[in-house]
């Protein structure tokens, strides 16, 4: 790869940083339930373009026994971590009410920053934060990153080459009865700044975005079903969950394109056979796979057609390939542009379901005063 190629064309190329480009150095702080799929993919899938220097969480032990595994630095807390002159990339794995706080601390810290969805809780705060970071002249970035995976890439490929037409409404649907039996510790799902459309929201909204562009203007409804959850998975069992947020939200969107959406996220309900995602065009119907995944298959059927036909999958990035969007922000870092997985994109996601929630409450229409620049195609 030459020097100076495009960030948007470093991942999609396949090839290595070159001509003296190190990877670039990252530290995570946070080690929950999550991060051992970062772990895994930053030292095999994207050592190319990232490097890990450290880690820090409040378990001590646990971060001693990530350092010793990964042969990283074991970093005492937040601020030791930040001090390095190593870490130039913050990978901020922390609660979702705690984003914007560590975020913000690395970018104090002269760090560019990608952090686990949602970019915060507050929508305001995470004004400030992109506006800190412009101010700094660092990157920010925020999962979610599926939307980079194969089966919403061969998804957008299909829309911007008109299979089906001009988009003209979807629908896309989150449905399940909760995290409380599979999580080891799932009550944060049911406080203050989770629930199912701040926890799963991101990538419904987020794939919904990067395929029909911003949206405009939102409205929503919303209930609490169930007060109190019990928890079935270890090491918890039996454990008293008290429900402090919505938890079945519908909502319609409105994107400045003129198309419409309606979603539906929910942890209330035991089954369905809604569709995870479906996109209906002028001249068809697209079919794709669930947008908390990289893969799953992409059906369309074409107008007047009695039949569905599967559209062949991208060969890149079909399996697990959490950390994508740091890999991408990490090029964009040496290489120049704007990561696809962006701050502005996440707080454009942020505001919708904010949004959501207010319409919920007040029963008005809410108007989005952001807007953002759809990510530019990672396979071309």
């Amino acid at each position: 790869m030459e020097a100076g190629l495009p960030a948007n064309e470093a991942l999609a190329s396949g090839r290595p940083l070159t001509h003296g480009q190190k990877p670039v150095g990252v530290g995570i702080v946070g080690l929950g339930n999550i991060s051992g799929t970062y772990l895994r993919n930053l030292s095999h899938d994207f050592d190319a373009v990232v490097r890990l220097i450290g880690c820090t969480d409040l378990d001590r032990d646990r971060s001693a026994q990530v350092a010793r595994e990964h042969d990283v630095t074991d970093f005492t807390d937040v601020s030791s971590l930040l001090a390095d002159d190593r870490v130039e990339l913050v990978l901020n794995l922390t609660t979702p009410g705690s984003h914007i706080a560590i975020s913000s601390a690395a970018l104090t810290a002269g760090k560019h920053v990608y952090s686990e969805k949602p970019i915060g809780i507050e929508f305001a705060g995470a004004q400030a934060l992109l506006q800190q970071a412009a101010d700094a002249r660092l990157l920010v970035g925020c999962a979610p990153d599926t939307f980079l995976g194969a089966g919403l890439q061969t998804c957008r490929r299909v829309i911007d080459e008109g299979v089906i037409g001009e988009p003209v409404a979807a629908t896309v649907a989150m449905v399940c009865h909760g995290h409380e039996n599979w999580h080891p510790s799932p009550a944060f799902f049911y406080e203050r700044g989770a629930g199912p459309l701040l926890d799963m929201g991101p990538y419904y909204l987020t794939a919904l975005v990067n395929l029909m562009g911003p949206i405009q203007r939102v409205v929503g409804m919303e209930q609490t079903t169930f007060h109190t959850r019990t928890i079935t998975s270890e090491p918890l069992a039996g454990t008293v969950i008290d429900v402090q947020v919505p938890t079945h939200i519908t909502a319609l969107l409105k994107f400045e394109r003129g198309a419409t959406a309606t979603l539906v996220m929910t942890f209330d309900v035991w089954a369905a056979q809604l569709p995870h995602l479906e996109i209906y065009g002028t001249k068809g119907t697209l079919h794709g796979p669930d947008p908390n995944t990289f893969a799953g298959s992409v059906l369309i059927r074409r107008e007047r057609s009695s039949s569905w036909d599967e559209v062949p999958v991208v060969d890149d990035w079909q399996h697990d390939s959490r950390g994508l969007g740091l890999a991408d922000l990490a090029c964009a870092i040496r290489l120049g542009g704007a990561p696809r997985a962006s701050g502005a994109l996440a707080a454009h996601v942020l505001e919708a379901m904010h949004g959501i929630h207010a319409s919920a409450q007040t029963g008005a229409t809410y108007d989005m005063a952001t807007t953002c620049v759809i990510p530019d195609p990672l396979i071309a």
